[in-house]
């Protein structure tokens, strides 16, 4: 049985399986990649229970309407299968390989990567987002990959569960993406998440997170009304409900990467937590990072020091006597483990 590791914080979800996870499964390589289109606009319900509510959203000369199946719109969460989706698809075409909008998957590595439990409960809990993502109808007139065009589409096209292993568990999924997503998947516009994003158990805060790796990026800080952020965020709180939950998420600060703040006028202010962090994080030499990249041909490097980051932050921040020697072991298992 896998034990859970706790870190500090406690509004964060456990990591529920350890990083040696990672090495049995093309996962590792496939740094969670969220497209931009819906990173910044709202397509995605907050609402924990069926919401069957027609979503209308209008910002700058973009509009989305999100019409809901009898089973709901999709949610935040039922969002995972596409980042999943999109960080398959990107760790090929940086590999080099061909892509198609067709994607095959493991269930249990889909189940691992985004940090759920693999019980029988969470495989009834995929089938039932597969069917809301399908479900959920989007119009709009968003560019992707440079093309402004007004069209309709489901979040993911179409989805089959192609084998079971025994006991009837879901083994292997074919799911075939929106053109939509997959002109934004080809066209590289798509930003890089932090693994914690998948921790995060609070709707809000996840979208926050996106609105803010979106908008913040690397930026010193970045600013947004209370009332921008409601919009942006799709929340169907009241305004004084939502101004609550933010300075919640405020007091929480488990947010991965930034901190956000309150600031006069109804204003919040976010910030990159690297610059406060940055003195701690462990330096690779750039020999340390070649060699990682002849030994995992393809491979992005960055993701891969990333990845050996969250392990070493997990583990307690050990002394490193070599953090090249150590980040070289950690790569060295994971081709050994392949």
């Amino acid at each position: 049985m896998r034990r859970a590791i706790a870190t500090p914080g406690g509004g964060l979800a456990p990591v529920r399986h350890p990083t040696a996870d990672f090495f049995i499964c093309d996962i590792f390589d496939a740094a969670p990649k969220d497209d931009m289109g819906s990173m910044e606009h709202p397509m995605f319900s907050l609402s924990t229970r069926p919401d069957r509510r027609i979503l209308s959203y209008e910002h700058n000369g973009t509009r989305i309407e999100v019409t809901p199946s009898v089973k709901g719109l999709a949610t935040i969460h039922d969002k995972d299968i596409l980042i999943y989706c999109i960080s398959q698809l990107m760790a090929a075409l940086n590999a080099g390989r061909a892509i198609s909008r067709q994607v095959t998957l493991r269930a249990h590595d889909l189940l691992v990567a985004t940090n759920r439990e693999t019980s029988g409960d969470a495989y009834r809990r995929l089938r039932e987002a597969f069917e809301r993502l399908a479900g959920t109808r989007i119009t709009t007139n968003m560019e992707t990959g440079g093309q402004e065009v007004t069209t309709g589409f489901g979040l993911i096209e179409t989805w089959q569960i192609t084998r079971k292993a025994r006991g009837g568990r879901m083994a292997s999924v074919t799911v075939v993406l929106s053109e939509w997503l997959y002109r934004a998947v080809l066209s590289k516009s798509v930003l890089t998440l932090s693994r914690d994003y998948f921790r995060l158990r609070k709707p809000l805060e996840r979208r926050i997170y996106e609105l803010a790796r979106k908008h913040c990026g690397k930026q010193p800080a970045w600013r947004a009304s209370v009332d921008t952020l409601l919009k942006k965020s799709g929340s169907a709180s009241p305004r004084r409900v939502f101004r609550a939950m933010l300075r919640e998420m405020i007091a929480a600060n488990h947010l991965p990467d930034y901190h956000l703040s309150e600031e006069p006028g109804d204003m919040i202010r976010v910030t990159p937590r690297s610059a406060v962090v940055e003195a701690e994080r462990p330096h690779l030499s750039p020999d340390a990072l070649d060699e990682a990249r002849r030994l995992v041909p393809g491979a992005d490097v960055h993701a891969l020091a990333a990845e050996w980051e969250h392990y070493w932050r997990s583990s307690g921040r050990p002394v490193l006597r070599s953090a090249d020697r150590t980040f070289l072991g950690f790569v060295r298992r994971r081709v050994e483990g392949a």
